[in-house]
């Protein structure tokens, strides 16, 4: 994995697809570094709405968009101009996306996953569910990922991600454009391993929520952690990713910013969200307090 590039990053054009808290912040980021952006929602309405109050508030409010950040719901208008793709949709999502872009690209733009998960129907990692529905070369893809929590990096907190791909090219210029004073950009080969950090992470990090939940202390979560990040790593290696990837940004740092802590007023115990949910055995409050963490914390959503 390489450090990021001290070089200023030429002006780039970029489409990030994906109008949630994750695709906004990464958009503003990056037509604020003087690239010229355009973000792509996914309804007339939301980006009109967008547009007009250069605020996304369903996703992002209070956060301020600057006047050169086009919004649109014009997707091949945006991505015919552009030179990165930034996909920043749910995973369920990404390969009817993926589909969609296929006839536009010309070979020579490159395409980021910026989702965490596995295709559900076939388990395959995002990236390949990319190459696959669009019918683009492997080079051509990047992953990104890593502790990111889209309130912090729109609030100018320093943070850190990973973007992996075959092409060093490639994912370097993704480093150059995605990369600014508080937001540090590494880059890397190991694409299965990046990929398979950020997805199998939240399994932990459920079982950590639980393990808050029943009380069990601070000694059992940190062992259960501890061993889920062994596990996870003989499973990416065993896909083919090298170890070393897990003690990285996308597997231990990924599962730090994302496994519960009891001193966080959100899972205090006896506390509203997970907690109560867990004690009360109410699965459906459970699902529905993650499907509101990931709303706030950095949903891909649209």
């Amino acid at each position: 994995m390489s450090n990021m590039s001290r070089a200023a990053s030429e002006p780039t054009n970029v489409c990030v697809i994906g109008a949630g808290a994750w695709g906004t912040t990464l958009a503003r980021m990056v037509a604020l570094a003087g690239h010229s952006t355009t973000l792509v929602a996914r309804t007339h309405k939301h980006a009109e709405s967008i547009t007009r109050a250069r605020e996304n508030q369903s996703y992002l409010p209070g956060v301020t968009l600057p006047p050169v950040l086009a919004v649109t719901a014009d997707l091949p208008g945006a991505v015919v101009e552009a030179a990165i793709v930034l996909i920043v949709v749910p995973s369920r999502e990404v390969r009817s996306v993926a589909t969609a872009l296929g006839p536009l690209l010309n070979g020579d733009h490159i395409l980021v996953s910026c989702a965490k998960g596995l295709e559900v129907e076939t388990l395959r990692r995002l990236s390949d569910v990319i190459v696959d529905a669009a019918s683009i070369r492997t080079d051509r893809v990047c992953a990104l990922s890593g502790p990111n929590l889209s309130g912090e990096i729109a609030a100018g907190m320093p943070a850190s991600a990973v973007v992996a791909s075959a092409s060093q090219e490639a994912a370097s210029a993704v480093q150059a454009t995605l990369s600014n004073g508080s937001f540090r950009v590494y880059t890397g080969t190991d694409v299965v391993g990046v990929e398979y950090g950020g997805a199998l992470k939240n399994v932990v990090a459920i079982g950590a929520g639980v393990a808050d939940g029943l009380g069990l202390g601070q000694n059992a979560k940190a062992a259960f952690i501890t061993r889920g990040l062994a596990e996870i790593t003989r499973l990416g290696v065993a896909a083919g990713a090298h170890p070393l990837t897990f003690s990285g940004l996308s597997g231990l740092g990924d599962l730090i910013e994302r496994a519960p802590c009891h001193r966080r007023h959100r899972n205090r115990p006896g506390s509203s969200g997970p907690l109560r949910a867990i004690r009360g055995g109410s699965t459906d409050r459970l699902g529905r307090h993650a499907s509101d963490r990931r709303r706030a914390d950095g949903s891909c959503g649209d």
